[in-house]
C-alpha cells in the first residue's frame, strides 16, 4: 500500500538516538509528517526521561516535514525549556529550513549546520 507521494508504508520515520557528553542527539531519518510526528515524539520524550545538559536534533536525514513534524519540534521546546534543557536542531535540509524561515521558526529555534557545533552551544 502507498501513500499519496507514491511512498511506501514500509518507508516508516526511523528515529535513532545517542548519548554524548551529557547530550542526546535525536537523528529521525524519513518523513517526518503526520505519520512519522509520533514516532520523534516518542523518542524526544524518551530521552527527557534523562539528565541531560541539551538535546540536539539533528534533521540531516529529513527531506520533507509537514506542519505535524513543526509541532513536535515546537512542543520539545517546551519539554526542554521545562526541564532547563538546552535544545539545537541542526542539519536541515534546504526544504525543511525554508519552513523554518517562512514561519519565522529559525529566530525562535537555535538551529547550527553540524552535530559537533550544537554541542558547543
Amino acid at each position: 500500500m502507498a501513500d499519496l507521494r507514491g511512498r511506501s508504508n514500509s518507508e516508516a520515520l526511523q528515529v535513532r538516538s545517542e548519548m554524548r557528553d551529557g547530550a542526546a542527539i535525536v537523528r529521525p531519518i524519513g518523513d517526518v509528517d503526520l505519520s512519522g510526528s509520533p514516532t520523534l515524539k516518542q523518542e524526544i520524550r524518551k530521552v527527557l526521561t534523562t539528565r541531560l545538559t541539551s538535546l540536539v536534533i539533528d534533521l540531516g536525514g529529513v527531506s520533507y516535514m509537514d506542519s505535524s513534524g513543526v509541532a513536535t519540534l515546537v512542543e520539545a521546546m517546551q519539554l526542554t525549556r521545562r526541564g532547563q534543557t538546552k535544545l539545537v536542531l541542526c542539519g536541515l535540509q534546504p526544504k525543511v529550513k525554508s519552513i523554518f524561515e517562512i514561519a519565522r521558526l529559525d529566530t525562535v529555534f537555535t538551529i547550527v549546520d553540524t552535530v559537533d557545533t550544537a554541542l558547543t552551544k
